[in-house]
């Protein structure tokens, strides 16, 4: 599968190379002629745009770690305990490189070099967009759609890297928005970038999402779903919606509330998609996903990580059991189509199981972001009945009676409602870590009880090659003034 992939962004896309750890966003002479070439037509602007999208399928992109991979082993999802430890809490030693079990250490090195990689990239191609782009490119739509997606991109990688190697609690915990925790980069070369503090960071990433929204405003009344006016394609790109919900993300990690709501509540009006209430021939829920990235031969990767047959114990299943807490179920079927044999494939020899959402995936579609969350955020930044309303919804369209809803008349419910459902809802999808992450819960799992969140564990330390080849404070003093403008 990488060897594919490396073929494809080697014909789609001006890949910045990456030779030594010094020179992650060097652009060679040589690099610099293909552009000038690829950069000739209107095709070259798009086969690089499609470029991002397929470096973001990468495993140590969204394609593995930064979805169903390490960021759900993180908050214990799994069962399975990769050979080479005998321990689940092995994940979390981020300061030692691994030949066998998690190398937690290696992967989050991995996952900072090919964000920052596709992140210049994006810096690359928008550059030759402000070059050559209103020459080469006569239609407006076309060239704001390039500049809106692949601003987009920038700051929804740069919000992830936000989200893993910044602070916790950012939104309750104002003291915390200082710290200075990633570069964010907004130019196609090698200079040093600043670690910034993540009140900046959210600055750049919000600016950077707005330009995009005012980019694609083109297709907003396009609806995303089934009818005459939709555009299933749009779903596999960042579309003027999926930049919409993005936003709203955004706004409720920071605590900006009413933003949030806003946002979230004009995705749900006119994003022309509706929340299902069967997952029967759609584990992955496709007619929820406002945007999604497409993998080419999903099944053979995943395999990787989901088997089936004998060869379950070795990849990452799930015993019922813990099926049983996540979902708050009872036995193998449950109500909650969330937990029924849609959803899970098992093996009731070994009592384990496995998610269908990347082994039945017909769309080939790794979700990035779905409605369903848009009414967790409303319900977030609501009160009371309206609240509440929200949130069950969902679980009533997922198959849970009204008679089992659940009240969210103080924050502590809220609170605690939330974390169930996103527990469940986004399993091998990588978003329950992060909400644990954002809301400072730093309590022991409820389905690992020996296992307990703490700061340490939520908040990945800078890799070495950054510290080395980066922007070390030692430097602040002397090379700030040489810095371009963030």
């Amino acid at each position: 599968m990488k060897k594919i992939l490396n073929i494809l962004v080697a014909g789609l896309c001006c890949i910045i190379t990456l030779g030594s750890c010094s020179d992650w966003f060097d652009i060679s002479p040589k690099t610099d002629i293909k552009a000038e070439d690829l950069y000739q037509s209107e095709n070259g602007f798009m086969s690089s745009l499609a470029g991002l999208y397929i470096l973001m399928t990468e495993e140590n992109s969204y394609g593995a770690d930064m979805t169903f991979a390490l960021l759900d082993q993180l908050v214990q999802l799994y069962d399975f305990i990769p050979e080479g430890t005998n321990s689940n809490l092995s994940v979390y030693n981020y300061t030692q490189s691994t030949s066998g079990g998690y190398n937690t250490k290696g992967r989050l090195e991995n996952v900072w070099q090919t964000s920052y990689n596709i992140i210049a990239n994006a810096n690359n191609l928008l550059k030759w967009l402000d070059n050559k782009g209103e020459e080469i490119i006569l239609d407006d739509n076309t060239r704001n759609m390039i500049r809106g997606e692949a601003l987009a991109i920038r700051a929804y990688i740069h919000f992830d890297l936000l989200r893993g190697w910044g602070p916790m609690n950012y939104a309750g915990n104002p003291d915390v928005r200082e710290t200075k925790c990633i570069p964010y980069r907004i130019v196609a070369d090698k200079s040093k970038q600043p670690l910034l503090p993540a009140s900046k960071i959210v600055e750049n990433i919000i600016k950077d999402l707005k330009e995009a929204k005012e980019c694609l405003s083109f297709e907003k009344e396009t609806e995303l779903g089934q009818g005459v006016n939709a555009s299933i394609d749009r779903r596999y790109r960042f579309n003027y919606h999926a930049v919409n919900a993005t936003l709203a993300r955004v706004y409720n990690y920071a605590g900006n509330t009413s933003e949030a709501k806003t946002l979230a509540l004009e995705v749900i009006d006119n994003c022309g998609l509706d929340i299902q209430s069967s997952n029967d021939e759609d584990p992955i829920l496709f007619n929820e996903v406002l945007c999604g990235i497409n993998m080419y031969q999903m099944t053979n990767f995943t395999s990787n990580y989901f088997a089936t047959g004998d060869k379950i114990a070795s990849k990452h299943y799930i015993e019922f059991k813990t099926i049983d807490i996540i979902f708050e179920t009872n036995g193998s079927e449950s109500d909650d189509m969330r937990a029924r044999n849609s959803a899970f494939l098992r093996n009731s020899a070994l009592q384990m199981a496995v998610t269908n959402k990347y082994a039945k995936n017909d769309k080939e579609v790794i979700p990035l972001i779905r409605l369903p969350e848009m009414y967790y955020i409303v319900c977030e930044c609501s009160e009371g009945d309206e609240s509440a309303y929200y949130l069950n919804l969902i679980r009533n369209r997922r198959g849970i009676s009204s008679a089992n809803n659940l009240k969210c008349n103080t924050a502590e419910e809220r609170l605690a409602a939330l974390e169930s459902e996103y527990r469940k809802e986004f399993y091998a999808e990588g978003q329950y870590f992060y909400f644990l992450k954002s809301h400072g819960v730093t309590t022991s799992l409820v389905h690992k009880p020996e296992v307990t969140m703490t700061e340490e564990r939520f908040v990945f330390p800078l890799p070495d090659r950054e510290k080395e080849y980066g922007w070390t404070e030692d430097e602040t003093d002397k090379e700030t003034t040489e810095q371009p403008e963030n």
